[in-house]
């Protein structure tokens, strides 16, 4: 057997799970070594014996071969625990995936990313928030982490491939099968335009209920944080906000309207201490990068400015409402919102309160 198949007999061996198989792993440092291990080695480590039997048996070899061709036939990659691309920020949680299924940008996977998550059920107000808050933040330079299920995972994937940033789709079944089905242009959208889908269930594998709450610990596993735009108040959706909370991370949420069923989740984040998000700036002053050290050379813009900078700058001379810049500048409201995070971090404008924006810095 080669590398890869020793990785993937930790998969196939009946009663090994997950969190067994890495404790074993921090013990003999190699699968190869597990495999080999002696029997009273083993049970001196609590696996149970007939796990022990099941390993000896070598009967998973077998699915080894046939998930060898099924990741060959669909193009999928494997990033082990080990793999230097393995999510540095995965490992850091609980019950860490053994494996990764990849098919795109491994890169990605250790980039500076935010969650968006939310109901499928998604309202317009809630497909809308999640595009434009998705656009702003790729234009900043995060990677959008999602689920590609439907309603507001998909306004998240699909706000950021509008801003021509990258995102990962997170699933609970096999690389091989698109779900939900009229995600299947999306799928293929992300990974053409750089982006990633990722899984830790091998290919052929369904998507079935229980598969999403796992799912959901390595959207918010390979995250800084996690925003849920519209959840009810029994949804997968906090369930993601619980598994970030538990893992160190930043949870935000957007209010909505007090009657919908989709702002009782989020109204519930709020009130146990998520933080607020009106804007993109309500998320940024959480992380814990800086987005203007990218421009540290020299915090004034070159001498090039485009149009809608010029426009911004020229306009804020004096302090100004957020919806007076909307409506003199004449711009899409996302791009005009967007611009101005992007000056504010850049030292040249200061949001004063009351939403006024004022510039701070002569050219």
């Amino acid at each position: 057997m080669d590398f890869l198949s020793f990785w993937l007999a930790l998969k196939h061996i009946p009663g090994l799970g997950n969190q067994t198989a890495l404790r074993l792993l921090h013990h003999f440092h190699s699968p190869a070594a597990i495999l080999t291990a002696k029997e009273e080695e083993l049970k001196e480590l609590g696996v149970r014996e007939k796990t022990i039997f099941a390993l000896k048996q070598e009967e998973w070899k077998r699915a080894v071969e046939e998930e060898r061709k099924r990741l060959e036939k669909a193009g999928i990659e494997v990033i082990t625990y080990q793999d230097k691309c393995y999510p540095s920020l995965l490992k850091e949680i609980y019950d860490p995936p053994l494996l990764l299924y990849l098919k795109g940008n491994a890169n990605l996977l250790n980039t500076p990313s935010l969650a968006i998550v939310g109901t499928r059920q998604a309202t317009f107000y809630g497909i809308k928030t999640a595009t434009r808050l998705s656009m702003q933040l790729s234009e900043l330079g995060l990677t959008i982490v999602s689920g590609l299920a439907r309603g507001i995972d998909t306004a998240a994937h699909q706000g950021c491939l509008k801003a021509e940033g990258k995102t990962i789709g997170v699933l609970g079944c096999g690389l091989d099968i698109v779900y939900p089905k009229e995600n299947a242009k999306l799928y293929a959208k992300i990974i053409e335009k750089g982006g990633a889908i990722v899984s830790e269930f091998p290919p052929g594998t369904p998507p079935l209920a229980h598969h999403f709450p796992a799912r959901n610990r390595i959207i918010s596993g390979l995250s800084l944080g996690v925003l849920v735009v519209e959840a009810a108040l029994k949804s997968g959706s906090l369930i993601t906000a619980r598994l970030a909370l538990e893992q160190g991370r930043e949870v935000f949420a957007v209010p909505g309207p007090a009657d919908s069923p989709y702002s009782h989740g989020t109204h519930a984040l709020i009130k146990q201490g998520a933080k607020l998000v009106e804007t993109v700036t309500d998320i940024l002053e959480e992380l814990p990068i800086t987005f203007e050290k990218r421009n540290n050379e020299d915090k004034k813009i070159s001498p090039s400015l485009d149009p809608l900078t010029e426009k911004v700058l020229s306009f804020v001379q004096t302090p100004r409402h957020l919806d007076e810049i909307i409506l003199n500048l004449g711009e899409d409201p996302s791009k005009i919102l967007a611009k101005l995070t992007m000056l504010e971090l850049q030292g040249l404008i200061e949001q004063l309160p009351g939403q006024q924006y004022v510039r701070v810095d002569r050219i």
